[in-house]
């Protein structure tokens, strides 16, 4: 199968050490009812058989792209390694153990083409579990559809849960005046959010995506297994996540294309919810400040 040399849609496939649903995941979007895409499959130096099975994929599909990183840059990073090498107008992102119904991209360009002010579509979801059995439905919320970026927003940030609308389809463009995943722990959140202020986000009712949920899934993972998933190359340092979260929303709203009673609006529910989430945020700092200090040596000195 010959791919056209610019395909309507490009899906960024990030992989690391998940050769046991990887084979699953990629037949879901080679079973897609629309065609027209690339595959790009983003290895972040997996140590298991998951270069071996892309290869394969690669080899008999020219629409499959395999690409892999010599050292393991994070997954966020991995993540935006995936986008950089998209040629499409469209983007969706996969992890490697996830699932897709046969017509979600067609489903999704649809409305991508069919409604400009739209950013990011994305359809219902449910949870599986490793061997492909539903748990439950998943409600997600986040159907976007005011003209106000701030209404977006905020809601977005009220609403946000699982972050599964990050799988579904995404212009380009947007993406690329937006900053993407940063090197932090719910970096995807504050991407999410920054998106919605460039346009409206559109639920497909129906359920086309599912999320699996295992024990090696990064939603299972501790906060120190987490940060260490998103940047391992990075010297251990204090987290603050809260206060970090923060400051990137403000960055976010300072840069984006709005009108400047949007933006004031905006930094004023960001003010009122700091001050609410105070105690929280004052913990972080005594935290911080007691984890910066110098840990007394119970080492005896040598006469």
């Amino acid at each position: 199968m010959r791919s056209r040399a610019r395909p309507r849609v490009s899906i960024g496939l990030a992989v690391y050490n998940g050769a046991r649903f990887l084979a699953e995941t990629i037949e879901s979007h080679l079973d897609q009812t629309y065609q027209d895409f690339e595959l790009i499959i983003a290895d972040n130096a997996s140590t298991d058989e998951s270069g071996d099975i892309a290869r394969r994929y690669a080899a008999r599909d020219r629409r499959v792209r395999y690409e892999r990183s010599d050292v393991n840059i994070g997954a966020a990073a991995n993540y935006r390694r995936a986008f950089r090498l998209a040629r499409a107008p469209f983007f969706r992102w996969s992890a490697a153990d996830d699932l897709f119904a046969p017509d979600s991209l067609a489903r999704c360009v649809e409305i991508l083409e069919g409604e400009p002010r739209v950013v990011l579509t994305y359809p219902r979801t449910k949870l599986i579990d490793e061997r492909g059995v539903v748990l439950r439905e998943y409600e997600d919320g986040l159907n976007l559809r005011s003209p106000s970026p701030s209404e977006r927003f905020t809601a977005l940030l009220h609403r946000i849960g699982y972050v599964n609308a990050i799988y579904g389809l995404i212009r380009s463009a947007a993406m690329r005046d937006a900053r993407g995943m940063g090197d932090y722990v719910g970096s995807d959140i504050v991407f999410q959010a920054e998106l919605a202020l460039y346009g409206s986000f559109w639920e497909i009712p129906d359920f086309l995506f599912f999320r699996r949920m295992h024990a090696a899934a990064s939603s299972s993972m501790s906060a120190a297994e987490r940060n260490q998933f998103y940047h391992p190359q990075a010297p251990r340092t204090i987290s603050m996540r809260r206060w970090r979260h923060l400051w990137e929303l403000a960055r976010a709203v300072e840069r984006a294309p709005i009108p400047f009673h949007e933006k004031a609006r905006i930094e004023g529910w960001l003010a009122l919810d700091a001050a609410r989430g105070r105690g929280a945020l004052w913990t972080e700092i005594v935290n911080a400040v007691r984890d910066a200090r110098p840990r007394p040596s119970n080492a005896r000195a040598v006469p």
